[in-house]
């Protein structure tokens, strides 16, 4: 069995913790809201902080929300990089920027460490069951090392290339998610107003080539009106976010994403922030004065 670090508990990073600890690894813990007592009553041991989960384990997850809270882990007073010691890895699960990742990295390999960014994909759904697709950047050898942890974790465990490639995987991701839910949305909302039974046609569309299975999940939750989250429309804004930010980097346009995200925008100012990200049909709504 493995000393092995998890920090951050919250919907995404808690049942991915429990695997980890239902396991039989020695898992220390830390979150900035404290670990719940169902952690610890598992086998978990609750660290004050993570500088002391790095110098208790050899491999040390982060699963935090955006990029300055993974730098604030990693390298903020009492953090990470304090409690590191030569040989040790670190592996940021989060969705964060692949630019501040590679720098990240490179911090980390200052102290003789290795470095492996490993966003995951398939929401708390996917996170309860240990069904998460994994998209991996790093060191072939780092990646062997801690590819038996992630398959405790996910399914489609992938390398995709060195550092700062996973996250460049999961934002290509989100778009691919961001659009199908516009394209969906503005399907439903189409044959709504054209006075068609929505929910008839998204049956008849799953048996065509427009099947998806955004179509099916979140077709299905426009048509039943079921918000709750599921995945924040502030996540996917974040993660849109990543995505123009490289883009303008990069000199490159894509103006289907920033659609996508002035439609979260729209949701966010009507207080839809916290919708799953499905709720982006509101914003598509309002401008139509229809619901579907």
């Amino acid at each position: 069995m493995s000393k092995l670090g998890f920090i951050g508990l919250g919907i995404m990073g808690g049942p991915m913790a429990g695997h980890l600890i239902g396991a039989g690894h020695e898992v220390y813990l830390h979150s900035r809201s404290g670990v719940p007592a169902t952690f610890t009553e598992a086998g978990g041991i609750a660290c004050d902080g993570p500088k002391a989960v790095a110098e208790k384990a050899d491999i040390v997850f982060l699963m935090v929300p955006d990029t300055p809270h993974v730098e604030d882990v990693l390298f903020a007073k009492g953090g990470v990089a304090e409690g590191l010691s030569a040989g040790k890895t670190v592996v940021d699960m989060s969705s964060i920027s692949p630019i501040a990742t590679k720098e990240f990295a490179a911090r980390i390999a200052e102290l003789e460490c290795d470095y492996v960014d490993a966003p995951v994909s398939g929401g708390e759904v996917g996170a309860k069951a240990g069904t998460l697709t994994i998209m991996c950047g790093g060191k072939d050898a780092a990646f062997a090392r801690v590819k038996p942890f992630f398959e405790l974790m996910g399914k489609n465990i992938t390398l995709v290339g060195g550092v700062g490639d996973g996250q460049t995987c999961k934002v290509a991701n989100q778009i691919i998610v961001a659009l199908n839910i516009e394209a969906v949305a503005e399907a439903l909302v189409f044959a709504s107003k054209a006075g068609a039974d929505p929910a008839k046609v998204r049956e008849a569309l799953m048996g065509g080539f427009a099947s998806s299975k955004i179509l099916e999940v979140h077709g299905e939750r426009m048509i039943k009106r079921t918000f709750d989250p599921g995945f924040r429309i502030e996540l996917h804004q974040k993660d849109l976010n990543l995505a123009l930010d490289s883009a303008r980097t990069m000199g490159l346009s894509l103006p289907n994403t920033a659609t996508a995200q002035e439609l979260f925008n729209t949701c966010s100012a009507h207080g839809g922030a916290a919708w799953d990200h499905s709720g982006m049909v509101r914003a598509l709504e309002i401008m139509a004065d229809h619901e579907v």
